[in-house]
């Protein structure tokens, strides 16, 4: 018999504070039935944090060196900062591949396979800060405590590999925001992203915390089992408390993890050749862990390019040349790899941003070289890959500018509906009952873009 109060707390959670010994038993990991055949199993979702400029990278653009130094037509747009007149991209633009799409000169690698990607030019998202813009990418909403969309896959098909994590985060740091991000929200706790920072290269200092030392597995074993009855007995008395719930699940992946973790982290055991593909840099070293997580059945794999907001080229739009040394090898690599492994067609590979950046100078006060672009939400780029996308294809368009998105616009809702898509499941379906109404991903919103469909 539950107290007043306790009814209350359960049905303010949705029903999502189960019993922990009920969840356990119905091995919240293992892997699901999806909605319909499923053209991918995995996702790597690479997020370039910050705002990748769409002009300067995936976007050509001639008007701007046409009218380089002139006001836009019709006066200069309203943005969060002070704007000048069009600025032209210091790069230059070429042509690649049978599809001749036209790729940034920052981006040779990339753009040497670019018959292996679907450039989407056309997204748009509501709202032009970082920390909104970044909640509406990953988790449908511009406000925190919505799941992600790793939190959403793992909760709707489990994963291939309980001695992992079904959904990994990682960054050199920590992006705007930070957990938020990668949260559960009101799924249940286990489904939250698992973060790991990759300034270590040592594999026992990237999961430090996931060594027995001399402790032996059996022993182990018995000492854990012993804290689970403890901890569902505590449980039980506090029914809905999520990070309770997470603590209790978290030992039993970590003394899973024991088995297949340091393995998967040590990048040694790739050739140096290999690992040159990649570059000497953190994201480089995400990007091959991505591979090698994958390969051991990991649900979705995210990671953010930098500490903070590193695209963010407010001063010096030259930035975004030396930010592409890093990310450029990284992504054509990982791409690479996949497809001479046969783990493309399984994969998806979304290289993403929260949005664009404005096609005409910053002026404002705060900056001290008049080089850089503003934050810009009404139109930019993102790229994808593999798992059911069609190669060497252009989605959508810009103005003449690359300011606005004119043709086919994409928002965030319609991108993650065909994410979902491509991995077996209907974004109408996958819900979840919390606080008396069924949630989902794309809440109301979200069409299918069947045109990018392979």
């Amino acid at each position: 018999m539950w107290t007043r109060r306790e009814l209350l707390a359960r049905v303010g959670c949705g029903f999502g504070g189960v019993a922990l010994s009920d969840l356990m038993a119905a091995d919240a990991f293992a892997p699901k039935t999806p909605h319909f055949p499923a053209k991918a199993k995995h996702v790597i979702y690479l997020i370039l944090n910050g705002g990748m400029s769409q002009v300067d990278t995936f976007d050509p653009k001639p008007s701007l060196a046409k009218y380089h130094g002139q006001p836009m037509p019709g006066g200069n747009p309203k943005t969060e900062r002070v704007t000048g007149s069009l600025m032209r991209s210091p790069f230059a633009f070429k042509k690649h591949g049978q599809s001749g799409i036209e790729v940034s000169d920052i981006f040779p690698k990339i753009g040497s396979m670019i018959d292996k990607f679907t450039v989407v030019r056309s997204m748009y998202n509501d709202v032009p800060n970082h920390e909104p813009s970044l909640f509406m990418t990953n988790c449908g909403a511009i406000q925190p405590g919505r799941p992600s969309l790793g939190s959403w896959l793992t909760y709707g098909l489990g994963t291939e590999n309980r001695n992992l994590p079904g959904f990994v985060v990682m960054c050199p740091g920590t992006p705007v925001v930070g957990p938020p991000l990668w949260e559960s929200a009101f799924l249940p706790a286990i489904y939250q992203g698992t973060f790991i920072g990759i300034n270590e290269t040592d594999p026992k200092k990237l999961i430090k915390y996931v060594d027995r030392g001399n402790t032996t597995s059996s022993v182990q074993r018995k000492q854990l089992d012993l804290l689970k009855v403890l901890n569902e007995e505590h449980f039980a008395a506090r029914p809905g408390d999520g990070q309770l719930e997470a603590t209790i699940e978290s030992m039993e992946v970590a003394y899973r993890m024991q088995t297949e973790g340091p393995e998967v982290f040590d990048l040694a055991k790739e050739s140096p050749m290999v690992r040159a593909r990649y570059g000497d840099s953190a994201f480089g070293r995400g990007c091959l862990m991505a591979r090698r997580m994958v390969e051991k059945g990991v649900r979705m794999v995210q990671i953010y390019f930098g500490n903070s907001q590193p695209w963010d080229s407010h001063e010096d739009i030259q930035a975004h040349g030396r930010l592409a040394r890093q990310a450029d090898p990284a992504i054509a690599a990982l791409v690479r790899d996949l497809e001479e492994r046969g783990l493309l067609q399984e994969t998806l590979v979304v290289v993403g941003t929260e949005f664009g950046r404005t096609p005409a100078v910053e002026t404002g006060s705060t900056t001290k070289l008049h080089n850089g672009r503003d934050h810009n939400s009404l139109g930019y780029s993102i790229l994808l890959a593999g798992g059911g996308v069609k190669g060497g294809h252009v989605h959508g368009a810009t103005d003449e500018f690359g300011y606005k998105a004119v043709d086919q616009p994409v928002h965030p809702h319609d991108l993650n509906a065909t994410l979902l898509h491509l991995m077996g499941l209907d974004h109408t379906k996958l819900t979840y009952l919390y606080s008396g109404r069924n949630f989902r991903l794309t809440d109301v919103h979200g069409k299918l873009l069947r045109d990018i469909l392979a």
